[in-house]
């Protein structure tokens, strides 16, 4: 005697599918957010690295100019 399952765990149906897209889609998205927000604070960084690196050398051109000046 076979008994016929209509379980709703054991087949998907049409809802449960889209739910699953839907997360899916909301893990992709948020995934991409996370790589967009990390891309843009490693760009700042660099961007505050080489701004620090051209004030420094300033600075000591600068500096060198002063030493030289009172010679």
């Amino acid at each position: 005697m076979l008994k016929h399952r209509t379980s709703s765990g054991e087949k998907p149906g049409p809802e449960q599918d889209e739910v699953k897209l839907q997360n899916a889609s909301k893990q992709i998205v948020q995934t991409a957010i996370l790589q967009a927000v990390q891309q843009v604070s490693r760009e700042n960084q660099q961007k505050e690295k080489r701004t620090n690196s051209s004030v420094s050398l300033q600075l000591e051109r600068g500096k060198l100019t002063k030493k030289h000046e009172k010679k």
